[in-house]
């Protein structure tokens, strides 16, 4: 579905690339996780996908369409298929939740009507129906980050890209957040690309994963894969965060899942 082909990144005035010599392919349906250090080139990696960066040289494709050709209309549609949520959570302070997930509905030119049910049925997806009346400052990390998928689900996308989506939260709330994804994943058939620093968010919602290094990808493999016998430096000095303990129980539940 995702195929990158030796990706090449650089930025003016900057002396390396950003992202050098990356292949990838994300297949339909799964939770990918691309997981590197600060300044390995994760999030330079993600915005190439829908295109809010062009490659230097190389080519992204999704649905074998390379990305970085299309003319501005062709690319508009194609970015409707992919929603994506921050770090941040990047909503607007002055609409209250109902109004952020209508957001992009309202630039769709979709009616009142229509856009309000809607709005309805997301927040009941994501569990916020309670507060849809709320503004952002008077919501939690968590529920923010809920109000972000549901605004990114608005447009019925088929392509989730969550761009250190729980590095903001606490570790119970990342856990509810990554399991909404997972039902997310199984329930609608999004293809999900994850990108983290950490290795118990790769463990806990993952089926495969890149490891990025310098803008270079040093490994690649299922989750399974990787934390049972991880090959690069780079990889298992992210699995010395997690105790062996962790580790094996990460296995197995993977495994047997």
């Amino acid at each position: 579905m995702i195929r990158l082909v030796d990706i090449e990144k650089r930025y003016a005035g900057t002396g390396g690339a950003a992202l050098a010599g990356v292949s990838l392919e994300v297949v339909r349906g799964e939770v990918f996780g691309v997981i590197g250090q600060s300044g390995a080139g994760k999030s330079t990696l993600i915005r190439l996908i829908n295109a809010l960066e062009r490659p230097t040289a190389g080519r992204v494709e999704v649905d074998g369409i390379d990305v970085a050709s299309l003319a501005p209309a062709a690319l508009r549609v194609l970015r409707r298929r992919i929603g994506m949520i921050f770090q941040n959570f990047g909503l607007l302070s002055s609409r209250t939740v109902a109004a952020n997930v209508a957001f992009p509905l309202k630039l769709a030119n979709m009616p009142r009507a229509d856009r309000d049910a809607k709005v309805a049925t997301l927040l009941d997806r994501v569990g916020l129906t309670a507060h849809a009346d709320k503004y952002p400052a008077q919501l939690s990390g968590g529920q923010k980050q809920r109000v972000g998928i549901a605004r990114a689900l608005a447009t019925d996308p088929d392509i989730l890209l969550c761009d250190e989506a729980t590095s903001a939260l606490d570790p119970e709330t990342t856990r509810q957040v990554l399991a909404l994804l997972r039902d997310l994943n199984r329930d609608l058939g999004l293809t999900i690309v994850l990108i983290t620093h950490e290795m118990d968010v790769v463990r806990a919602s993952c089926d495969r994963v890149a490891v990025l290094e310098q803008g270079r990808v040093v490994e690649t493999g299922t989750v399974a894969d990787i934390f049972d016998d991880p090959k690069h430096a780079a990889t298992r000095k992210m699995l010395k965060s997690l105790s062996l303990w962790e580790r094996d129980g990460a296995v197995r539940s993977t495994a047997e899942g």
